[in-house]
């Protein structure tokens, strides 16, 4: 027979066994967890870091380096994304991009993808075969806002971007991605949902969602400007050119010309794109794991370089597997 004290002890019995696993859980997010984003070297003369010479601040507090390791051809990927919208005038290009393709290093993997619609339409997927990638590259449509918005393909690109181990949003404590991961855009980067391209109307949450989702799996984006069949003149291009920059900056990567009207080569931009593929490493650092992002600086000791990085990053994303 069960007495009155039993039935109300009973229940705090459950709930506190009920509360133990829960208990447990939370205790075992909470402290560092292993962390990597790609770092850039921005230099003139060929410079070599190491985790030494790199000094990390996680939310401005200094943490050391546990490795920093180049990126290897093999463990990396390329997307190269052309807005479908794009004046006809960059198919004088298309062999210029298709050298690019096929000089990158062995073994790297190239996507080729349209943005159409708010998406990427590719006639495949990555490769390491660089003559199939740039045998895909065509002349853009050529139709006004094509794209959409370069934003909304962007976002929607990096989600679905395959090879992840884990969810894309913040639920996920941890994200192994397992390859270091670049993003090249060639576009007029004019976001019309956001409205005017006036210079007293550039903050858009359209970008603002594109660069937090890039960030969230440590993608860097580059990008070139490049007119846009559907606009003209100098405001255009003022507005496009902020926001692909304002999207390097959060990523860590590049936004090249700041000219008004097309450059006259994207050559010299690709060699610099390529380049600074080649000087990114993966630097592996603990951050707090209770947080859904951590704001990161990055400076080195070696003279005459600088290095870039994400703004923020997402604490236990990986980016070459599994680190113990």
């Amino acid at each position: 027979m069960i007495s009155v004290r039993q039935y109300v002890l009973l229940p705090l019995a459950l709930a506190a066994v009920s509360l133990f696993p829960l208990s447990s859980q939370i205790q075992a997010q909470e402290g560092p967890t292993p962390t990597q984003a790609l770092i850039s070297v921005d230099a003139k003369k060929l410079v070599v870091p190491t985790a030494a010479s790199v000094t990390i601040k996680v939310d401005n507090r200094d943490t050391p380096l546990t490795s920093l390791a180049p990126v290897n051809p093999a463990g990396a990927q390329i997307a190269i994304l052309i807005d479908d919208g794009l004046r006809s005038s960059i198919g004088r290009e298309l062999d210029t991009l298709r050298s690019f393709v096929q000089g990158l290093p062995s073994g790297i993997e190239v996507l080729v993808g349209y943005m159409q619609n708010g998406r990427v339409v590719s006639q495949q997927g990555f490769t390491s075969d660089l003559g199939a990638a740039a045998n895909s590259l065509r002349i853009p449509m050529g139709s006004p806002g094509m794209s959409a918005s370069p934003y909304f393909c962007l976002s929607d690109f990096v989600k679905k971007w395959p090879g992840i181990e884990g969810d894309s949003d913040l639920s996920m404590a941890r994200t192994v991605v397992r390859k270091a991961r670049f993003v090249l855009m060639i576009t007029n980067g004019v976001d019309p949902y956001n409205g005017s391209t006036s210079p007293m109307n550039q903050n858009s949450p359209y970008v603002d969602a594109a660069v937090t989702d890039a960030q969230r799996l440590g993608v860097p984006v580059y990008s070139i400007y490049y007119t846009d069949a559907g606009f003209r003149g100098g405001r255009g291009s003022f507005s496009g050119q902020s926001y692909l920059q304002q999207v390097a900056d959060g990523t860590g990567g590049r936004a090249y010309y700041l000219g008004t009207g097309n450059p006259v080569s994207i050559a010299p931009f690709l060699t610099q794109f390529k380049q600074a593929v080649a000087n990114t490493y993966v630097a592996t650092f603990d951050a707090p794991a209770d947080k859904k992002f951590v704001r990161v600086k990055a400076s080195t000791k070696v003279s005459g370089s600088k290095l870039r990085i994400a703004e923020q990053v997402r604490p236990g994303t990986l980016l070459s597997g599994p680190v113990r």
